[in-house]
């Protein structure tokens, strides 16, 4: 348990990495000055956070995953490389693509950079979450041995980092409804699991600190505006 524990902090830092970094990473990458540093650094996204994901699905849970539960977590799996995919190409192209606002090139360039690929991508940041936190629920390890401690930090640092993917993503409409079903899902029908098992610990707290994020900042701004909109990021 101790070592699940590590694995979720461990997770939520590389979340926290791999989405808030890249937007800092503008220079040009000197191999290929048409691509960025962002660029390169998000090849590596899907290849250590979906691994991440796999073990928290493959460890969370006293059994071994049922077909049923792999099935989703392989088609959920499919929406969060796809976007990530979509959105990494499309930003790239997009910024050799500057000075060409109103053609028909940037404009479908927009809506998958900016559209279609947050939707997808984010979607299967849900949907990953909601599989981890059924198998845990369904096949609850039962021991009493949580770090209480590092999954509080692992949830506010994952809480964090998802707030912030949602409202620079634009996809409130689909990640605050998600939010909002999570809590009560792991409030209603997984209570008393919450403080026994940590991965439904670390995501009951993240989704909380979330939703609590969510509230503050539609309150100051009477939206939810993006960080870009409200000149806190370029």
């Amino acid at each position: 348990m101790k070592r699940l524990s590590l694995l979720v902090l461990f997770f939520s830092i590389a979340f926290m990495i791999f989405f808030m970094l890249p937007p800092f990473l503008n220079q040009k990458f000197g191999l290929y000055p048409l691509m960025r540093a962002a660029d390169v650094f998000d090849v590596f996204t899907p290849l250590v956070l979906l691994p991440l994901y796999w073990l928290l699905f493959k460890l969370g849970g006293k059994d071994h995953p049922t077909i049923r539960e792999s099935l989703f977590f392989m088609v959920f799996t499919g929406f969060w490389a796809l976007g990530q995919g979509m959105h990494l190409a499309a930003n790239s192209i997009g910024h050799v693509l500057e000075g060409m606002e109103g053609t028909d090139i940037n404009t479908l360039g927009h809506f998958y950079d900016e559209v279609l690929s947050h939707y997808l991508w984010h979607f299967g940041v849900a949907g990953l979450s909601a599989t981890i936190i059924y198998r845990q629920w369904r096949h609850p390890l039962a021991d009493d041995n949580t770090s209480t401690g590092l999954s509080i930090l692992a949830g506010i640092i994952y809480g964090f980092t998802y707030f912030a993917l949602i409202i620079e993503g634009a996809t409130a409409p689909l990640g605050v409804p998600f939010t909002i079903l999570a809590v009560l899902f792991m409030a209603i029908f997984a209570r008393k699991y919450i403080r026994h098992e940590p991965v439904i610990f670390f995501l009951f707290i993240g989704y909380v600190f979330a939703l609590l994020l969510f509230i503050g900042w539609g309150i100051y701004w009477q939206g939810l505006p993006e960080f870009s909109e409200v000149g806190i990021v370029d």
